[in-house]
Order: C-alpha cells, then structure tokens, then sequence
C-alpha cells in the first residue's frame, strides 16, 4: 500500500468511524404505560417514526393495565421507566418508593365528559354509573373534577364509579349501556358526540389542570442509567414536537386511528386538534397540575397529604435540552 492509500484510507477511519466499525448497539428499554389514549401519540410516534433508534434507544412498549400495578412492575425492575401521569408517581411516593418525574406532556386537560344521549344536563346524572379505568386513577380523579365543575358530589348525588378498562373500553361500555357517563380523550369523545352522545362537560373549557403522561423512574435506576434515561427523554421530546409540526398532522392522524380503531376521519380531525390545545412545546414536569392530583388524592389516602410536591420532580434533563437550544430547534427547524 503507498502512502497516499495508507492517508486517505485513515482519514476515512477516522472521518466515518461508524461505517467501519458499525454503529455502536442501541440501548434496549422497557418502557410501561397504563393510558392507551390519544394522549399516548408521543410514545406512539417515537416508537413509529424511529425517533426511539435514532437516539439510541430500542423502545419495548408494555402496556400494563391500572397505574398500581405500573408502579409495582417499576419497582420490580419488569419496566425500566414508565410513560405515566403524576398519579401513579404521587401513589408510589406515599408507598415510601423514591420516584421522579421527569417530564409532563400538558398541564391542563382536554378530555371530556361524555354521557349517554338522554342525559342532557348536570341533574340527570344524579344515580348513575360513571366508567373509569380504576379508581384513585387518572380518568376518576378527571371524573371528579368533571362533578365539581357541575356542582355534583358523588356521595351525595348517589354516584358511582365502575372500573372498566382503558379509555377504548371505556367509550365501548358507553355505547353499548353498561355505564351512563365517562370523562373520555378528545378523539374518543369526538366519535361518540357524531353518534349522539351528549357533551356535558369540556374540562380544557374549565380550564382544569391535572398532569400530563411523562416519563416516571425510580431514583436508583435514573442514578444507574443517567445517560439511557437522557436518551429516553429527548427521543420523547422530539416526537412530542413532531405531533405538533403542521406538516405532520396526516402522519399523526394515521397513527391515532390506527391505534384508537378509529373510522371517523372527521372525529380523529377535530380530536387531534383538541389535543394541540394542551401539548406543552417544552415537557417540564406539571407543578400546578400534581397540586391537583395530590389534593385530589389526599381525599383516599391521608399519606398523599404529607408530600412534598417539589420532591417528586426531577426537570434537569428537559432544562438541559431547554438551555442547549435542542428542543427550540425541533420547532423552528425544517418540516419533516
């Protein structure tokens, strides 16, 4: 080999490393989530849009029903990290487990309560029976917050919550009769008000606050894996802005009807469109919003009460990407 081989083929090793020597194995983790709604469009879209392997991540997405059991499958080490709402992460700390979360998708919600069509207003729902996917879980605390806002109190007004499954099964039960009423997603919502349904409350209207889906992790494996749990929350950052890039609605509007047994393209339209109201552009925790799931909470179990809401939130890596200019630059950059 002459010299000028010998340069050039070591500038090309040194200038393409990864077409060399392969590109390093991406980092597999287990990720856990209770929701299966469309407030679950940036898991969605990482996982497939390839936002997860661009960042280094191979994403395994285990659905696990119930926010209790999420947290038990944390704890066990089942799940690496969970794709959950403040709820699950205040119910764990009050069991003594050292939780964090790190991100928050919204603040605010934009579900709604749906009700069966010959319930018209906030008196005919007094004995009635409201679905949610369990209780003391994100879709009963919307619930109550939902009564509140109507003047309605559920032991009072002979009320009732039946655990029914996740928010699909949920809208299923409605029509079919099995429950009067449920606070449902936008997109779900949208299809059942096309079919009659009656819309009695919008809670993003109410301007209600209540913590989004982010990423929840144990403190021992945050410390452990520092730099995949980084990868995770930027991959999840990005798909978030991806959902609210003009230029890929149809991509995500694909996705939610796909994954939501949707048929009604208007419905999946105007569903989508509420979900844009209350997407944060930048996914820092929900203070506001865990104040409310804790008071909320509290009202269950006394223990909730004594927690210190700052303690539970760990924001340093969005803040990281906040400050590097990262997640400014997946807005203002080219459409994908």
């Amino acid at each position: 080999m002459s010299f000028f081989q010998w340069f050039f083929s070591s500038l090309f090793v040194l200038i393409f490393p990864g077409l060399v020597f392969g590109a390093a194995a991406p980092v597999r983790v287990k990720i856990g989530t209770a929701s299966f709604s469309s407030s679950t469009l940036s898991l969605w879209m990482a996982q497939e849009q390839g936002i997860f392997t661009k960042h280094g991540i191979e994403a395994q997405t285990i659905l696990i029903r119930g926010g209790p059991t999420l947290v038990a499958s944390l704890v066990a080490g089942e799940i690496d990290v969970a794709f959950t709402s403040g709820v699950s992460v205040l119910g764990a700390a009050a069991q003594g487990i050292d939780v964090k979360m790190l991100t928050s998708i919204s603040s605010r919600v934009s579900w709604k309560l749906m009700a069966a069509p010959q319930i018209k207003k906030a008196a005919d729902l007094r004995g009635k029976r409201f679905g949610v996917q369990s209780i003391v879980g994100s879709t009963w605390m919307y619930s109550i917050l939902a009564l509140e806002q109507l003047g309605l109190e559920p032991k009072r007004d002979n009320i009732t919550f039946l655990p029914i499954g996740d928010p699909v099964t949920m809208a299923h039960a409605l029509e079919t009769g099995r429950i009067d009423a449920a606070v449902l997603d936008p997109v779900l919502s949208r299809g059942l008000m096309s079919k009659g349904f009656s819309l009695l409350l919008d809670l993003f209207e109410a301007k209600v606050f209540f913590p989004g889906l982010g990423l929840g992790v144990t403190r021992a494996y945050l410390e452990q894996n520092d730099s995949t749990v980084e990868r995770v929350v930027t991959a999840l950052t990005e798909s978030l802005a991806f959902i609210q890039v003009p230029a890929n609605k149809p991509i995500v509007l694909k996705s939610m009807m796909k994954n939501l047994r949707m048929t009604n393209q208007n419905a999946a339209e105007n569903g989508y469109q509420d979900q844009l109201l209350t997407l944060n552009r930048k996914p820092y925790p929900s203070l506001e919003g865990l104040r409310n799931a804790k008071r909320l909470m509290a009202l269950q179990n006394p223990k909730i009460a004594a927690l210190k809401i700052e303690d539970l939130i760990d924001s340093r890596i969005v803040l990281k990407l906040d400050e590097a200019g990262f997640i400014d630059r997946l807005y203002s950059g080219p459409s994908r």
